[in-house]
């Protein structure tokens, strides 16, 4: 495995290049504090190098001028098993342009301006993702990490009533399923399965990050980890912004991992900034072009009149398409003619 292949951001693997390290055998006689100095990053970014050149070395196992990869997949059944792993808006529209919902694996980021709908979205998905298996959701627990303090607890109650309401309402339930779907479907119960972080400082949001991997291994249930938001310390808090690249993309590199490892969707909130272009300022999301590329899928909301819209900004799989969305009580749904801008709490 060459090292400009190894699985980290691309500055990293031209940093290593540039201070010789072109070969891993070249980094594995290499200390984190030796790395940190040659490529001018922290410490703890040169031990996570280290630890991803370790496993690709082990992959390396060479047999003559041929290397032996253990661990295979068919390529039939990643299909297969991503057609069961997706978690839905409970808007249909929207469903329908992200292939069926939030994928599974993968780590999707979500932007727009204030008001939008991003944290009720974030909230959706933290409640739908506990749908039982029989009628299309997961079954899953969700963690919710809160940097802006914009969770409302009240707000996630209403969202878990309106999930209720329309299972009850919408699937064909058989008399003697009610009670154990009744059971497993109390607002209390929704609420229950999701985990809340709250987190004050890019200190705190980077200690979460890092803790996400032993929580979700003792939590194997959980499904879905939303980021409420991603942008707001590193916005408030960086001064060096080289610093907060190489930060940030360590941290990408943990989520994009802890998706693929466990098998569960990733979704980052994100806020808008303004960048200048062609001659004017246009609103972007917030972070810089480096990190448009730390997600797998991106998608921006925004107001066209009266009516919100989510676009696909960008995606391996999915074409650019939009579809209008409603914030209703109940949370979510499908697009209303007289949608208004009306603020619900």
């Amino acid at each position: 495995m060459e090292v400009m292949r190894l699985p980290i951001s691309v500055s990293q693997r031209k940093k290593l290049v540039s201070a010789g390290y072109t070969s891993l055998s070249a980094l594995s006689s290499a200390s984190p504090s030796d790395l940190a100095r040659d490529l001018e990053i922290s410490e703890v970014a040169a031990h996570e190098i280290l630890k991803v050149a370790s496993h690709g070395s082990r992959l390396d196992k060479s047999d003559g001028n041929k290397a032996i990869l253990t661990g295979a997949q068919n390529a039939w059944d990643m299909y297969k098993e991503d057609l069961h792993t997706r978690i839905t808006t409970s808007c249909t529209d929207l469903d329908n342009i992200l292939g069926g919902g939030i994928s599974c694996k993968e780590v999707t980021e979500i932007g727009g301006v204030p008001g939008i709908g991003k944290t009720q979205l974030g909230i959706q998905l933290a409640v739908n993702v506990q749908i039982p298996v029989q009628y299309g959701g997961l079954e899953g627990k969700a963690v919710y990490i809160d940097t802006e303090g914009s969770f409302m607890v009240e707000r996630a109650l209403q969202i878990a009533e309106g999930c209720v309401e329309d299972m009850m309402e919408n699937n064909n339930i058989r008399p003697r399923d009610l009670q154990v779907i009744q059971d497993k479907l109390q607002p209390k119960s929704l609420l229950a399965n999701i985990f809340y972080f709250r987190i004050c400082s890019y200190t705190e949001q980077i200690g979460v990050v890092n803790y996400l991997e032993k929580f979700v291994s003792e939590h194997k249930d959980v499904k879905i980890v939303v980021i409420d938001s991603i942008t707001f310390h590193f916005r408030q808090d960086f001064e060096d912004l080289a610093l907060r690249t190489r930060v940030l993309g360590g941290i990408a590199l943990k989520l994009m991992k802890l998706a693929h490892n466990f098998n569960l969707a990733v979704v980052l909130l994100n806020q808008v900034t303004t960048k200048y272009a062609e001659g004017s300022y246009q609103l972007t999301l917030a972070l810089g072009d480096t990190w448009a590329h730390a997600s797998t899928n991106r998608v921006i909301l925004y107001w066209n009149g009266n009516e919100r819209y989510a676009y696909i900004d960008k995606s391996p799989s999915l074409p650019s398409a939009s579809a209008p969305y409603s914030v209703t009580v109940k949370g979510i749904r499908n697009s209303a003619s007289n949608c208004k801008r009306i603020k619900l709490m």
